[in-house]
């Protein structure tokens, strides 16, 4: 059945029990990851920036595929894709136990684990946003918290087991866990709305189809299986409308601040425990700092979802998010100077907090840019920008601690990238602020309107400035003055 819009229920409520459980088998696993970081340095005898190439090449592998994730979601299953993705993801870490070098680890932990994650991780988030609108950013607290929740319970397990097992016997076993992705993947229930739907009266009058099934295309949807009867050019135009987004101004800022947020927030993740055990804290204290950055996650997770719905917040929400990541950043610069277990314990919960806010806040962001239609694509790009810097900043992390001696150079270098993150965004976003409120002003002078809209060129000149939604109310302003 077609739905005029986001149901914002029913079903939707098993979405997001999928989807939390899709972030618990991947982002917590990936986290978890770090647990394994001096064992596998110990046992190889190697230093911290080659054994720092397995974290980075799980989580570039995840974003890099990410669009391929949408593909498959959007041209043939969301389901299909994901129990794809927990076969290969399962079959990744099942292998690594086997492992004999690094280069082992890179492939099967790496590349086959990194590429399942992708195939399940952006289809299952876009899912979220199809079934829900009103209480978009609580849904999506509620199912990103499962990254904290599992983080939270899976720290300590995974060092019990590996003191139980060994790093092998471990890997094993999260492999049988990770297989859950797929049960996951049979609640992704596909729902068609109408704005995803649009009729194909746009692409009739294109030479490329056929006059004698025109008819028949009038009475069919673009999402229908069309392509026995469109031909290579009519193809070609429907990929390019799928990511017309590209050009929008908002997500190419949007696109450069993910990069710098994406820098910086991931060598924390894999250098925390080390950097813990580096100055004193227990094993088993250290985990436990990753457990509570995880649990407290989760309350940034939900917290933020729920205050970001509020009437008062809602058009707000992109400076919401760059408060949070202004505040990570913030927290990893004062990280080197923590070296104790009591210290790192206040740390772990103001990063937990805010990073948990500003990853529930990602897909968010992204829809109120790009619209529902786009998210799939729109988030498998902005997924797939955190590839590169989480391949490289992990490695240059350990190449600082290897070549300075310290983790100060590696955690101040994180802090100030996530605090340009931040920084670019506010100032794109204040610049557009200002120049919406220059068009109102413009509008409102009646002598200025008469003489932009007197003169086509002129009025083109000027629509060209501004983006989509500028250029949607200048069209409105146009039709109630040529009434008057």
């Amino acid at each position: 059945a077609q739905h005029a819009g986001p149901p914002d229920g029913g079903w939707g409520w098993m979405i997001v029990a999928g989807c939390f459980l899709v972030t618990i088998c991947t982002r917590a696993v990936t986290r978890c990851i770090s647990i394994f970081f001096v064992e596998f340095q110990t046992y190889f005898g190697q230093d911290y920036a080659r054994t720092a190439w397995i974290h980075s090449i799980v989580d570039c592998a995840t974003m890099l595929c990410a669009p391929l994730g949408s593909l498959i979601s959007n041209h043939v299953s969301c389901q299909v894709g994901i129990m794809l993705g927990g076969l290969l993801a399962s079959t990744g870490l099942i292998l690594s136990s086997f492992a004999t070098s690094l280069e082992h680890l890179y492939l099967s932990l790496g590349v086959l684990t990194g590429l399942g994650f992708a195939l399940c991780y952006s289809p299952a988030i876009a899912m979220v946003g199809k079934y829900f609108n009103k209480r978009k950013a609580l849904a999506y607290g509620i199912a990103m918290s499962g990254s904290g929740i599992g983080t939270f319970i899976l720290a300590p397990v995974v060092q019990l087991l590996i003191e139980q097992f060994s790093w092998r016997g471990a890997l094993l076993i999260l492999g049988g866990f990770v297989l859950n992705l797929c049960v996951c993947g049979a609640l992704m229930r596909p729902i068609a709305l109408k704005e995803d739907c649009k009729t194909a009266p746009e692409f009739l009058e294109q030479d490329y189809i056929p006059k004698a099934q025109k008819r028949d295309l009038k009475r069919t949807s673009i999402c229908s299986p069309l392509i026995k009867v469109w031909s290579h050019e009519c193809l070609c135009y429907c990929s390019w409308k799928e990511y017309d987004f590209l050009l929008m101004p908002g997500f190419m800022v949007l696109a450069v601040s993910v990069l710098f947020m994406a820098y910086g927030c991931s060598p924390l993740f894999v250098y925390l425990v080390p950097y813990a055990l580096s100055v004193g804290v227990s094993h088993h204290q250290a985990a436990f700092l990753m457990s509570i950055l995880g649990v407290i996650d989760i309350t940034g997770n939900i917290t933020f979802g729920w205050l970001t719905d509020r009437r008062c917040l809602k058009k707000h929400r992109h400076f919401c998010y760059l408060f949070a990541v202004g505040m990570d950043g913030l927290c990893c610069l004062f990280l080197p100077v923590l070296q104790n277990f009591p210290l790192l314990m206040p740390f772990s919960f103001t990063f937990g907090y805010f990073d948990g806010a500003y990853v529930t806040l990602i897909p968010v962001i992204t829809a109120d840019v790009v619209g529902t239609s786009s998210l799939s694509s729109a988030l498998g790009v902005v997924y797939f920008l955190h590839a590169i810097p989480y391949l490289v900043s992990p490695p240059v992390a350990g190449w600082l601690v290897d070549t300075t001696g310290s983790y100060t150079a590696s955690f101040l270098l994180c802090g100030f990238s996530m605090i340009f993150s931040s920084t670019l965004l506010c100032f794109a976003n204040l610049a557009k602020k200002i120049r919406r409120t220059h068009l109102l002003s413009l509008t409102n002078d009646t002598g200025t309107k008469q003489h932009i809209w007197t003169n086509g060129a002129i009025a083109y000149s000027v629509t060209a400035e501004f983006d989509q939604k500028d250029v949607e109310f200048l069209a409105v302003d146009t039709n109630s003055y040529s009434k008057r």
